[in-house]
């Protein structure tokens, strides 16, 4: 069986990864479009199991998140399929058009192992949050979402952060009960230059 890949198991990720899997993104969605694109190399860490997200930018602007939270195929696969998700199929934006493609930056955020938080409270799991290292899960009942580590640039508190984790969850802000869910992972980020 494969292993799975994530912060957690730094020796199974190099740490120049991003010359590979931005690449291969990029890849994805120009194949999508019908261009000519040759992905490079394919080395063997690609083939353990992994879970990214791939987020795609223009003009510092967000343009399209798709992403998988736990492992389940190849870091590869996961990685082209997410990225077309990302071009074409968050149903936040538009399709990416090819004339588009060029300026379009990509960002690659490889999760760790997803890790359910024990706490007695609101205000205890808060206590517990690391700022611009955690990763979060909210989960009540079927209302579910997550924000990557790289959320917390928009907010300066943990409340704030939970509070909009809560509303894109489709809950009021200050929504609380004792049968929330949350866990934590943490990433390894690459993100291409933006021009």
């Amino acid at each position: 069986m494969l292993g799975a890949l994530g912060a957690g198991e730094p020796d199974t990720l190099p740490r120049d990864a991003g010359r590979v899997l931005l690449p291969l993104a990029r890849t994805a969605i120009a194949n999508q479009l019908g261009m000519s694109w040759q992905e490079n190399e394919t080395p063997q860490w690609l083939q353990q199991y992994g879970a990214c997200f791939i987020t795609l930018t223009r003009d510092t602007k967000l343009r399209g998140c798709v992403g998988t939270l736990r492992p389940h195929r190849a870091l590869a696969e996961d990685v082209k399929a997410n990225a077309v998700a990302a071009a074409f199929r968050d149903p936040r934006f538009p399709p990416v058009a090819a004339g588009e493609f060029p300026v379009v930056a990509l960002e690659i955020s490889v999760l760790s192992a997803v890790e359910p938080m024990r706490f007695d409270d609101e205000a205890d799991a808060l206590r517990q949050l690391r700022r611009g290292i955690d990763g979060l899960v909210f989960e009540y009942g079927y209302h579910t979402s997550t924000f990557l580590p790289q959320v917390w640039e928009d907010f300066k508190e943990p409340t704030e952060f939970v509070a909009h984790l809560k509303y894109k969850a489709g809950l009021p802000p200050d929504f609380w009960d004792k049968d929330v869910r949350l866990s934590r992972y943490t990433v390894f980020k690459w993100r291409e230059n933006e021009g």
